[in-house]
């Protein structure tokens, strides 16, 4: 396979997810500041900051307000990570490598970008917001939906995953972090009892409220959501699970190097030194430098895939 092309389906597929996951995250910012007593546009600082676009909105924006912050999570053009320009960048990466996935995947993610510019062409009102995300979150799920169930697994697969689990592992520590420390009444203070409505919302937004619920009943306290969303690989959105997958497609991919490729190198220090402690040894670490280091190391993982198949050659 040529560089380019696995380079259009790591990225196409980073962007599906990052639509969803902004997606997501603007919901979980409507309920948490909806349970909040005073002036509520201050929470939207947090999401910005979680989708990592706080610089470039306030450089757009004299002061922040929940109207503004959604609006530029959600259709502003000078957001490279906002809904609507993470949609049509992943329409782009797949006509890029049209011939290399089926009918199927490329109708489901054409019809995701033609209804995002229809329901956002405009201002959405808080009253159709709600639609709005569940609609956009549908369609990129039906072209998750249509990658599962037609698409050969090879190569083509193994990128489009590669892309889906690295974004989404960037995803959930950051709402991790970020949601973790601003409900928290102080930094360092953990195991403090809080709104259970609150701690829902962090599941919510990466769609693990039912599975934790499955697994913890009512309990939901800081070292619990730790544990589900960094280190139980039962979690598809945890930190485990995505790295897991990683080290499985990535070794898929480099089946004939017996496992010296770098980057899956990396992929096992990751699951080895970072995910097969328990949530104890995190809390001892520090929550939020565990996270950013599992940011750093990411990132890192991103670089060095780029590199092992020539992404831009």
């Amino acid at each position: 396979m040529l560089g380019k092309t696995a380079n259009g389906l790591f990225w196409m597929y980073r962007y599906l997810e990052r639509a969803e996951n902004t997606a997501r995250l603007i919901e979980a910012g409507q309920r948490i500041a909806l349970t909040r007593l005073g002036d509520s546009d201050a929470e939207w600082r947090s999401v910005l900051e979680s989708a990592a676009v706080l610089p470039g909105y306030l450089e757009q924006h004299d002061e922040l307000t929940k109207d503004a912050a959604i609006d530029y999570l959600l259709r502003s053009r000078d957001n490279a990570s906002s809904v609507m320009s993470c949609i049509a960048q992943a329409r782009q990466n797949a006509r890029l490598v049209r011939t290399a996935i089926t009918g199927e995947v490329w109708e489901a993610t054409n019809a995701a970008y033609m209804t995002a510019r229809d329901v956002l062409a405009r201002k959405v009102s808080e009253r159709d917001l709600p639609a709005a995300l569940g609609t956009i979150r549908q369609h990129t799920a039906l072209v998750r939906g249509m990658t599962h169930g037609t698409m050969l697994r090879n190569e083509i697969y193994d990128f489009a995953r590669i892309g889906t689990f690295l974004e989404r592992a960037d995803n959930t520590a950051r709402i991790l972090d970020v949601k973790y420390y601003v409900l928290l009444p102080s930094a360092r203070a953990v195991g403090t009892s809080l709104d259970n409505v609150q701690w829902e919302t962090i599941l919510r937004s990466v769609s693990a409220r039912g599975g934790f619920r499955m697994e913890y009943g009512g309990r939901a306290g800081p070292r619990e959501i730790t544990q589900f969303l960094i280190l139980d690989k039962r979690m598809p959105r945890s930190l485990a699970f995505c790295v897991s997958k990683l080290k499985d497609n990535l070794r898929y991919l480099g089946a004939g190097d017996n496992g010296t490729a770098p980057s899956l190198q990396k992929v096992n220090h990751i699951e080895r030194m970072y995910l097969s402690h328990d949530v104890e040894a995190i809390f001892d670490f520090g929550l939020h430098d565990f996270i950013q280091k599992m940011l750093d190391l990411m990132a890192d993982l991103s670089r060095q895939i780029e590199i092992d198949y020539r992404f831009y050659e």
